[in-house]
């Protein structure tokens, strides 16, 4: 997937734990272990809005668009 999110790093700099940051966001443990590990299909403003705010980051810190070889060669 050419979306890579990088909830994992910005924690690591924030020195925030898994179950401290979906306290603040407001979801369960499960989920966002999904969205840190890149398994998620989907996520709503609203929850990228919560982890913007919980680790003081804009959402391009979260999100990065990665072109992949597959995709180079498709054009």
């Amino acid at each position: 997937m050419p979306i890579v999110v990088n909830v994992d790093v910005m924690m690591a700099r924030r020195k925030m734990s898994l179950t401290e940051l979906a306290n603040r966001v407001g979801i369960t443990l499960a989920n966002l272990s999904i969205l840190k590990t890149g398994k998620a299909k989907a996520i709503r403003i609203e929850t990228l809005e919560a982890l913007c705010r919980a680790l003081d980051c804009q959402p391009g810190d979260l999100l990065e668009y990665v072109e992949t070889e597959l995709e180079l060669v498709d054009r």
